[in-house]
């Protein structure tokens, strides 16, 4: 699935998420004062916590909008105010819902990189969500050689070098977003699977080392969140049945 910028459409008032939905949310981090004010009356004392211990005021505004985001929306699902859902996280710090704020029922996976940040969600199936911003001084052959499997660096070579930087950020998200779908972070090293990234191949999870029936049990998809933006999302099973909602609030921003 690859989605345009003008595939992100202002949701319906009633929210439903069938069994086999996917529903993913792109949503501005950059917020007016009140607006951040009003957020941060959801979060919890850990994530109050959390944000403060961010040292630029930016980096701290945009944790609080993310995670004022992530309540919000999660919330018109659940029937119930932000403030009352409780969050927990695994082991690896993969957020979840408790098992008394619906845990049972959703997945959930954020991201947010610069100013968007992208909420996925669905039912009873693992996600991962990843959206980088397209930054020239990462992608290098260094770091591809330091993250990336053989195979992903050698198909990144191979390309003609004005498709390498898009190529690389491609890659990237979809590792990112498997990695966060399984839950176990960084402790799963990201050259030890390959995913496809050049640009006429679709998204897939290509190879997993040690475990060959591992690909058939995720489908990965392209997103465009924005121009100068990557993303991605991998799902537990091969849905396609994929809804992209722009937050109310986003309206009239230039992306």
């Amino acid at each position: 699935m690859v989605s345009d910028p003008s595939n992100w459409r202002i949701p319906p008032k009633a929210l439903t998420l069938g069994e086999c939905k996917v529903h993913v949310w792109r949503a501005t981090t950059d917020l007016v004062p009140s607006q951040l004010r009003r957020f941060q009356k959801t979060l919890s004392a850990a994530e109050r916590e959390r944000a403060g211990r961010f040292y630029f005021r930016q980096d701290r505004e945009r944790f609080v909008a993310a995670r004022g985001l992530l309540r919000n929306i999660l919330a018109q699902y659940l029937d119930m105010e932000p403030n009352q859902l409780r969050l927990s996280s695994n082991p690896h710090g993969k957020p979840a819902l408790a098992l008394e704020s619906g845990g049972d029922r959703l997945r959930f996976n954020v991201s947010h990189s610069h100013r968007l940040a992208l909420i996925a969600v669905t039912q009873q199936k693992e996600i991962g969500v990843d959206i980088e911003r397209i930054r020239p001084d990462l992608a290098n052959e260094m770091i591809a050689r330091r993250f990336f499997s053989p195979n992903e660096v050698a198909t990144l070579l191979a390309l003609p070098e004005y498709l390498r930087r898009e190529a690389f950020f491609t890659c990237w998200t979809r590792k990112e977003a498997y990695i966060k779908a399984r839950g176990e972070g960084l402790s799963f090293p990201l050259d030890q699977f390959s995913v496809s990234l050049a640009p006429d191949d679709l998204p897939a999870l290509l190879a997993v080392e040690g475990n060959v029936q591992e690909t058939s049990r995720w489908s990965l998809h392209h997103l465009y969140p924005g121009h100068a933006y990557v993303a991605a999302i991998a799902i537990e099973g091969h849905t396609r049945d994929i809804d992209l909602w722009q937050w109310a609030e986003m309206q009239g921003l230039e992306v």
